[in-house]
């Protein structure tokens, strides 16, 4: 057997089944890290990653309520395909790391909210803004990055318009016993590597023009890409569901 450092003398740590160095404690699962996305070229998932979108294909993608999507496949990227549907993923989520990266049009038309505008839902009900933000002023939490109709992203991390940008998600979905909740919903969020939402915890989904508030949910929901009508394109999607320390 491996030899396996470690202490048997030790005190307990507080509220763990574990010593301090606990020599019995298990290892946590070896994962390949990814490679970095450029401009030209999407970089590659963890390998525990459970990859969404790589370019090739639609598969792991439906129409919001069920059917084939109606998006476009683009030089190795999805693009909304105006007026045909938001979609969303086939597979279920609750508490995942989530990668995306995103393009408003390089020709820009509109402004305000008019300009370069989707979103990404998490868990089907909780959206972060896409919008084109270079130099573009609109309400402070329609922001691309805003927690939309909550929280204004911390700064505009935003691109200019055709270049490619990122959001890192880390996100805790909200738990119930049975109509009382008990933890609200809390995202973190780097947009372009930038902390834009720090532990934030979320008032409810979103609500077009209203007040958000909670109501018992699944544990689960999909990931949504919004078509608001605007030619956005999506590229290298892939999800980590979070599981707790020791579970390996």
């Amino acid at each position: 057997m491996p030899h396996n450092p470690g202490y048997t003398d030790t005190p307990m740590i507080p509220g763990m089944p574990y010593r301090v160095h606990d020599a019995q404690r298990p290892q946590p699962p070896v994962v390949q890290p990814g490679t970095e996305s450029t401009q030209d070229r999407p970089g590659t998932p963890p390998s525990d990653a459970v990859c969404l979108f790589d370019g090739t294909n639609l598969d792991a993608w439906q129409k919001s309520g069920g059917g084939e999507p109606g998006w476009r496949l683009v030089d190795g990227a999805m693009e909304v395909e105006p007026h045909s549907g938001s979609i969303e993923t086939k597979e279920h989520f609750g508490d995942c790391q989530l990668h995306i990266e995103w393009a408003s049009p390089s020709e820009v038309k509109g402004e305000d909210q008019g300009r370069g505008n989707s979103g990404v839902f998490l868990m089907g009900r909780y959206e972060i803004q896409v919008l084109d933000c270079y130099k573009n002023i609109t309400y402070a939490d329609g922001l691309a990055g805003a927690m939309y109709g909550q929280y204004p992203p911390l700064v505009n991390a935003s691109r200019k318009p055709g270049e490619w940008q990122s959001f890192d998600v880390l996100w805790q979905g909200p738990r119930f016993e049975g109509d009382q909740l008990t933890r609200p919903a809390r995202v973190t969020l780097l947009h372009n590597g930038v902390v834009i939402h720090n532990a934030t915890e979320l008032k409810g989904p979103t609500r077009h023009r209203d007040a958000p508030h909670y109501e018992p949910q699944p544990e689960v929901g999909p990931i949504g890409l919004q078509d608001h009508g605007d030619l956005v394109r999506f590229r290298n999607i892939w999800i980590r569901p979070l599981k707790g320390y020791d579970e390996g």
